[in-house]
């Protein structure tokens, strides 16, 4: 789409509203416009018929609807799919659509899960994610955050009711796009998605953590924690070291006081680094502490970087600690390691690195 355009996706009914006022139309115009574009899914201006042809050639001069061209769709065993879409600056993003039997909150009722991107690439460095290997580009737009919903749903013709804030890039660095598009996302003039099926995920931006508990909206909360002390969180995480584990508490406190969601750890284990017994424990305690409940990963190879997963056995124990504590846990078997779609194998594509044949896998 056109550089010089915005995504229609990335208006709130109030900015159309405003949109309409400034174009000496009414306010019920900006009605017909959302209905247009999230209950009826048109995909061209052409087709609000209710709107005249004078203020769609006006639309048209604006805005874009905003689906993103799809570069690659990559097919896993499993069923998940993982999209390359393109951007309007031809900047490229991953966004992995999930199994309904592998949402993020242990839930099996039978929603497919898309996980979203918010960044082109992550400044943030984590050690053990692909996302950060080639740096940070810039932020996605509101737009460009929906629009990946949009085109999963248009693409495949499902109905995505569950949405996880894991893809490339830092939520909370890019605050006021992602909540921009949590309210489109959530309000029932927009896709109407229930704010308890939307999942933001923070490596552990403490201030930003606290500014999201005060939106009122019950999403949900997932920290990458990663590792149970400082002492190990920060050898692959290095955001603990402006956020150390006890001012990222303090905000988890104010979070608590905000929301009715329970939070959940993310914890990556990873062979001789965090997967000890004695992490567990501790852990545990954390866990306890804020009453939440933990998602225990193997580590998913990321090419070039060292890591290793612990044997079964070593992750099943990890996983008995935190069950003899009362801790609600699960270990998440991963969904998509064979097209490095699953939890830290996405990762910022340049032009060259993708096939130049897509591929397009039966649903």
């Amino acid at each position: 789409m056109p550089a010089s355009l915005s995504s229609a996706y990335g208006m709130t009914l109030d900015d159309w509203i405003e949109w309409m006022a400034e174009h000496d139309q009414s306010k019920f115009r900006a009605k017909q416009v959302v209905q247009w574009l999230f209950l009826k899914r048109v995909t061209s201006f052409d087709e609000m018929t209710n709107l005249s042809q004078s203020l769609r050639e006006e639309l048209k001069k604006e805005f874009t609807i905003g689906l993103l061209p799809s570069v690659r769709l990559t097919g896993s065993q499993d069923t998940t799919r993982k999209f390359l879409f393109r951007l309007s600056d031809d900047r490229l993003i991953e966004t992995v659509k999930i199994p309904a039997n592998a949402n993020f909150d242990g839930d099996r009722s039978g929603r497919i899960t898309l996980c979203v991107s918010s960044q082109v690439g992550c400044a943030y460095d984590c050690k053990f994610c692909a996302s950060g290997l080639a740096g940070f580009t810039r932020n996605l737009t509101a737009g460009e955050i929906v629009g990946q919903v949009m085109t999963a749903e248009h693409e495949t013709g499902d109905s995505i009711r569950n949405i996880v804030f894991m893809g490339m890039g830092e939520p909370l660095a890019n605050l006021t796009q992602l909540t921009k598009a949590l309210t489109i996302l959530n309000a029932d003039w927009g896709m109407n998605l229930g704010a308890r099926h939307m999942t933001v995920s923070t490596s552990g931006l403490a201030p930003q953590i606290e500014k999201l508990a005060k939106i009122p909206m019950q999403i949900r909360l997932a920290i990458s924690l990663h590792g149970a002390t400082d002492e190990v969180r920060e050898q692959i995480m290095p955001v603990n070291k402006k956020y150390p584990i006890q001012r990222l508490f303090q905000a988890l406190d104010v979070w608590m006081a905000h929301k009715k969601q329970m939070v959940t750890f993310e914890y990556i284990l990873i062979e001789g680094v965090n997967d000890s017994l004695e992490q567990a424990a501790i852990l545990a305690k954390r866990a306890k502490s804020l009453h939440a409940k933990v998602n225990l990963i193997p580590y998913n190879t990321v090419e070039g970087l060292p890591w290793k997963r612990p044997d079964i056995p070593q992750q099943d124990a990890f996983l008995k600690v935190l069950s003899k504590a009362n801790i609600t846990a699960t270990i998440r078997r991963e969904k998509g390691h064979d097209i490095d779609a699953a939890c830290g194998q996405l990762r910022l594509q340049e032009e060259g690195d993708w096939l130049a044949v897509p591929t397009s896998p039966e649903k």
